[in-house]
C-alpha cells in the first residue's frame, strides 16, 4: 500500500510538473512529497489515539520541509504540494484527490470553536500560490482559487474564484490544469473588470459633453 502511495505520487508530480524530470528526482528533491509521505505515518498515529507522538512528528515534518499539515488532517490520494514552503493545512480539513495547491496556501479555521472548522477541498482542485482558504467551506470537484485570493464561502464546482474576497470569473472551457489555479487566457478580478467599464463609460459621457458644448458654442 505505501509502495503504491509513493508510485501514484510521484506520477501525479512528473504528469504536472514539467520541471520533474524522473522519478528519482522528486523522491529525493520535492519536498511536498517528503510533507505528505510523513503527514501519512503521522496520521496513522493520530487515529490510533497516540496524539502526541502524531503532532511530534508532524513538527519534525515541518522542520524538515517547510510545510505544516496537521496529522488530524484528511487528505486524499495523489496530493501534490508544489514549491511547498509555508503551506499550513488545519487541524480538520479534508483534502480530495488530485488536488494541487502551490507555496504560501493556508487551510485555515476561523474559529476556536472544537468541531469542524477547517475547508474541504473535492477531488482535482487547485489551489494557487499565496490563497488562503478559510473556515468550514467546500471547495467543490474542478474547482480553481487564483494566487492570493481570499476564499470566504463554498465555491461551487468547476468554478474559478479569484481576488480578495475571493469571486467567480467566467470560465467557459472545460476542466483542465491551470497552473495557479488561473487559467492561461486573461482573467481578470471581476471587481476590476466592472472598474474598466465604468472608466470606459465615463470616458465615453466626457466625449459626448465636450462635443455638446462645442456645438453651443457655434451656435
Amino acid at each position: 500500500m505505501a509502495l503504491m502511495f509513493l508510485s501514484e505520487t510521484v506520477r501525479a508530480y512528473r504528469e504536472r510538473d514539467p520541471a520533474a524530470r524522473s522519478n528519482l528526482e522528486v523522491i529525493l528533491c520535492y519536498p511536498g512529497l517528503h510533507a505528505v509521505a510523513i503527514h501519512a505515518v503521522s496520521h496513522f498515529l493520530w487515529r490510533h489515539g497516540w496524539f502526541l507522538a502524531g503532532r511530534f512528528l508532524s513538527h519534525i515534518g515541518r522542520f524538515l520541509t517547510g510545510i505544516e499539515i496537521h496529522p488530524g488532517a484528511k487528505l486524499g490520494r495523489r496530493f501534490v504540494i508544489d514549491h511547498g514552503m509555508g503551506v499550513v493545512i488545519g487541524e480538520t480539513a479534508e483534502v480530495g484527490d488530485d488536488v494541487y495547491i502551490y507555496h504560501q496556501v493556508t487551510l485555515g479555521g476561523t474559529s476556536s470553536l472544537a468541531g469542524k472548522r477547517h475547508p474541504t477541498l473535492g477531488n482535482n482542485v487547485i489551489i494557487g500560490a499565496g490563497a488562503k482558504v478559510l473556515g468550514a467551506i467546500l471547495i467543490g470537484d474542478n474547482a480553481r482559487v487564483g494566487a492570493n485570493a481570499v476564499v470566504v464561502a463554498p465555491v461551487p464546482a468547476g468554478t474559478t474564484v479569484v481576488g480578495i474576497p475571493a469571486r467567480p470569473v467566467n470560465r467557459d472551457e472545460k476542466p483542465r490544469f491551470d497552473a495557479y489555479g488561473t487559467p492561461c487566457d486573461p482573467c481578470l478580478d471581476p471587481l476590476l473588470h466592472e472598474l474598466d467599464l465604468l472608466r470606459s463609460e465615463l470616458t465615453d459621457l466626457e466625449s459626448r459633453i465636450s462635443k455638446a458644448a462645442r456645438e453651443q458654442q457655434v451656435f
